[in-house]
């Protein structure tokens, strides 16, 4: 058992529950903090304990209402952890109300490198670690007939670029994921959200060979909790990397081919 707690509960004053995986920095820990922020009480998992450790007490000492994150060491691809963590979360946060799934990994890639390597881990932590984890929610949330999947996919699934094939390739499988839950849980009350990103000023930024329009963050925290509190099917972030998207998805292959993109 867990020696962590939460405030006592009041009926006349319900918490939302989330949890946050991939909580430890960029948009998770950012994602982490405006959900404590919004009022909920929120579990955070993360493969860097020190990290996950700090977030979760700088929110909790500014909490005037006491705990609000409770922090959980994991690295997401110990698929076979993750029943059994998944179930304790529940039982410690009170019951579940949303979960989203931002670890991600992007390695650095050369134009002329095939690195199975490389490739084995983007799948590994950005596809199958998405569906150990959000599949575990799908099927509380299916038998309650409510609740909230959130999974942050990327721009870089609309097309197969040809930096770095194993990512787009990963964030690809993750958006036809998504896209079959939804179809399925919809009919049972329960809403699938895929978040879109451009560029976020993260480590993964680090091996993007240019960039633009880049937003902190805070910021893309911001506008991803306001596409759960609107229920959203799809969301870019920011908005205007739809109609790049548009663009990028139109262009014929033989063209999109010869672009360095």
């Amino acid at each position: 058992m867990s020696e962590q707690s939460l405030p006592p509960t009041r009926p006349l004053e319900p918490r939302k529950t989330a949890i946050v995986v991939g909580a430890s920095s960029g948009i998770g820990a950012a994602v982490v903090r405006e959900l404590a922020h919004q009022g909920y009480h929120v579990a955070a998992v993360a493969r860097r304990e020190a990290k996950l450790a700090e977030l979760c007490q700088g929110i909790n000492s500014a909490s005037p209402n006491g705990a609000r994150a409770l922090s959980y060491p994991h690295n997401v691809t110990r698929f076979e952890e993750t029943p059994e963590l998944f179930q304790r979360i529940v039982t410690e946060l009170g019951g579940l109300d949303l979960i989203l799934y931002t670890a991600g990994v992007q390695p650095a890639m050369a134009p002329d490198e095939y690195n199975f390597e490389k490739d084995a881990a983007m799948v590994n932590v950005n596809l199958l670690g998405a569906m150990a984890w959000l599949g575990q929610a799908a099927l509380r949330f299916e038998r309650a007939k409510a609740g909230h999947v959130v999974a942050i996919s990327s721009i870089a699934a609309d097309r197969g670029r040809r930096l770095n094939p194993g990512y787009n390739a990963s964030k690809a499988g993750l958006d036809t994921y998504l896209e079959a839950l939804r179809n399925r849980l919809s009919q049972h009350g329960v809403t699938v959200t895929t978040i879109k990103p451009g560029f976020v000023d993260t480590v993964l930024l680090e091996n993007a060979p240019k960039t633009f329009w880049v937003i902190s963050p805070d910021e893309a925290a911001g506008q991803i909790y306001k596409a759960i509190e609107n229920k959203k099917q799809a969301v870019y972030i920011p908005a205007r990397w739809r109609f790049v998207s548009l663009v990028i998805r139109n262009i014929p292959s033989v063209i999109f081919r010869r672009l360095n993109v």
